[in-house]
């Protein structure tokens, strides 16, 4: 992902060295969560084309992103805070790696042909992708974040488990 967003509310952390602003990695973990359940929904509901489940992933990002833009803007005015434009961009921005997280799943799906996958085998890399930069990006933001090495393998065991039960949801399934 090329940037993950700062503090949910841009606000400095204090607490950091030199009082540097911290990258905030849940949308990177929602993201993946996001398109590991779509790849298991979709995966479980048979598809015909790659392209189908590309197309989910993309656009389930690009939709759950702008919900959440919209739902913290509604919050920030619900909260008597004006929203200008560069509030709008500020947000949309913090909340860009939803989207973000969709792309390394998507990219698994266009190239699973090189690998001789077929659609269920596409669906299967894709959700090992999915769930395996979730487990990556609430580990790698545990350790920014400052946590003991102890709670940071809490977080990431915590993520896997969250992952394997949409695995196992698309296994029942039979697909």
């Amino acid at each position: 992902m090329s940037e993950l967003s700062e503090m949910p509310d841009g606000a400095a952390d204090d607490d950091r060295p030199g009082g540097r602003a911290h990258t905030d990695y849940t949308g990177a973990v929602y993201g993946s969560l996001l398109a590991a359940s779509v790849v298991a929904a979709v995966g479980a509901s048979g598809y015909n084309r790659r392209s189908e489940l590309i197309v989910l992933l993309l656009v389930s990002g690009l939709v759950f992103w702008a919900a959440h833009v919209y739902s913290r803007l509604a919050g920030e005015r619900a909260a008597h805070k004006q929203v200008t434009r560069r509030e709008v961009r500020r947000v949309a921005g913090s909340e860009w790696s939803i989207v973000e997280a969709a792309l390394l799943p998507a990219a698994a799906v266009a190239v699973s042909p090189l690998f001789g996958l077929g659609l269920s085998g596409t669906a299967w890399l894709a959700i090992s992708v999915a769930v395996g930069q979730q487990v990556a990006w609430a580990v790698l933001g545990a350790l920014r974040a400052g946590a003991s090495r102890g709670l940071a393998v809490v977080e990431g065991a915590v993520n896997l488990v969250l992952g394997l039960i949409l695995v196992a949801a698309k296994a029942a399934l039979g697909h």
